[in-house]
């Protein structure tokens, strides 16, 4: 466990469809994004909270479409800053949509600015991206995610990991009847031919 001192600087970066799921899949919960994000800076300043999300206007029912946009509007009365991707469909109707080398790049660019990176996330995808901030950059990195979850590589290699459901009124129970689809598209399965960001490293990508 790091030790973490008041003045330290913090940037938070929210990888929500992965952290959407998990709550929905394991709890039938949304999460308490402000709750969170309190708890994770632990009263230290600050500097940015990320969301990254994914708009699917023009692609499924306008329905949809404004559940989502109320999501969206929650997120960002919890204090983040949204990152928007367009969903993209695929020929045969197939559907892709992930943030994994965006939000790395930010993290990267705004890493000379921050003394500590949290992520918020459980994708073993990242773990080049915490290898690089750790070792390349000498940044104190802390995860947070569901630790049934999360992949146990990146937990080893983390220097603090906080377990979303240790945090108190970090969840929010879904409301018998209420839309579900209020919240990001559910990302498609992975192409195995994609590219990620861990090549740009020079590392094999960590299993999940």
């Amino acid at each position: 466990m790091a030790t973490s001192y008041p003045a330290q600087r913090v940037g938070i970066f929210i990888d929500v469809q992965n952290i959407y799921h998990s709550a929905k899949n394991l709890h039938g919960a949304r999460v308490n994004f402000r709750e969170l994000i309190r708890t994770l800076t632990a009263g230290r300043p600050l500097v940015r909270a990320l969301a990254y999300v994914v708009k699917s206007e023009g692609v499924v029912p306008d329905a949809e479409v404004h559940g989502e946009a109320a999501f969206f509007d929650a997120l960002r009365d919890a204090g983040l800053e949204l990152r928007l991707k367009d969903l993209q469909v695929y020929a045969g109707g197939s559907k892709k949509a992930d943030w994994d080398v965006g939000l790395a790049v930010d993290a990267i660019r705004m890493a000379n600015f921050l003394d500590v990176v949290i992520l918020v996330t459980g994708d073993g995808d990242f773990i080049p991206l915490v290898e690089y901030l750790k070792w390349g950059m000498g940044r104190q990195v802390e995860v947070a995610a569901f630790s049934r979850a999360t992949s146990g590589k990146l937990r080893e290699i983390v220097d603090s990991f906080t377990d979303i459901d240790g945090i108190p009124r970090a969840l929010l129970k879904i409301k018998q009847g209420a839309d579900e689809r209020h919240g990001p598209e559910l990302r498609s399965r992975r192409d195995p031919q994609k590219r990620g960001f861990g090549k740009a490293f020079g590392e094999r990508r960590g299993a999940r």
